[in-house]
């Protein structure tokens, strides 16, 4: 197995809404917010479903993976439910390998509200549901073993149980990749984050956001330096100034593709890291690795949802 995703098994309901949509409901935007079923239910109560596809960040990644034809795997929970089974099979029929073995829950699988403004920005209001209830009895012990990387995501640190598979996780990993998910999630959670990448991964992404809120950074210089030091693989998206891959001393920088029609950034992020796993495990050089996941991100956005067809 090239890569073993560990995530949060989201199912995506997605909605175009006006800013007035965020301001009325108190919508933070561009950002991920967690909120219980009850509220998950008001929100969707008045809008109009564009789609509804099985998502989740590292989960995204695996199946950008799996259609560029590498051999991959996804641990998620979810409930033998509606939602649940149609996640499965979504996760299936892209050829990615299921591991994990549903049953009745009291708990429904997760769902993520994602409200698209006019201006492609996405703001997500996610309720865990069982995905949130993760734990490290749900992980398949071997086939992380067997895996050459597993790619995990910081919003698995929002819950307790979640939070200990994650730990196991890397206490069986031959080489981690993580995302830092979401700029709220780094600052809940900075002095773990912080630990995790100067201690326990191999490869880290981030966007700028994200990395300079790890580090109470104020410029980008400031983000470069710290990545230096860790002496390990840093990835780190700029939106339209590009992306930049630092590990040790070698810097290197790609430039974003112009002229998009952009439509929806959903799962930018997660397709750019699909795009650089690839190149990795395929053996392509940094800057090789950094444009296939330009490529992969410049696809994504122009259209809605974060899942290439």
């Amino acid at each position: 197995m090239k890569v073993l995703g560990i995530g949060n098994a989201i199912v995506d309901v997605i909605c175009k809404v006006d800013e007035n949509f965020l301001i009325k409901n108190h919508l933070t935007k561009s950002t991920m917010k967690l909120i219980d079923e009850a509220e998950f239910k008001k929100l969707v109560a008045n809008l109009k479903i564009e789609k509804t596809i099985a998502g989740g960040s590292v989960a995204n990644s695996i199946v950008g993976l799996a259609q560029l034809k590498n051999d991959v795997s996804f641990i998620g929970k979810i409930n033998d439910d509606k939602f649940g089974l149609s996640y499965e099979k979504s996760l299936i029929s892209e050829n990615v390998k299921y591991f994990y073995n549903k049953k009745k829950e009291n708990t429904s699988t997760g769902t993520c509200l994602i409200l698209i403004t006019p201006d492609s920005e996405r703001t997500m209001c996610t309720f865990l549901g069982i995905s949130g209830k993760i734990t490290p009895n749900d992980l398949k012990d071997d086939e992380i073993k067997k895996s050459e990387i597993i790619f995990l995501e910081g919003y698995l640190w929002d819950e307790g149980s979640p939070k200990n598979t994650f730990v196991k996780a890397l206490s069986l990993k031959n080489k981690s990749a993580m995302t830092l998910s979401d700029k709220f999630c780094v600052d809940r959670h900075k002095n773990s984050f912080l630990n995790l990448v100067k201690n326990d991964l191999d490869i880290i992404f981030a966007n700028e956001q994200e990395i300079l809120s790890l580090i109470n950074g104020k410029s980008f210089e400031e983000a470069v330096n710290f990545a230096k030091e860790q002496k390990k693989l840093i990835v780190i998206t700029r939106s339209d100034k590009g992306s930049i891959a630092i590990n040790g001393a070698e810097v290197v920088e790609c430039h974003s593709l112009k002229n998009l029609k952009i439509v929806d950034l959903t799962g930018a992020g997660d397709l750019f890291a699909a795009g650089y796993l690839h190149g990795y495990i395929n053996k392509k050089t940094i800057k090789e690795c950094l444009e296939k996941g330009t490529e992969m991100a410049s696809k994504v956005i122009q259209i809605f949802g974060a899942r290439l067809t």
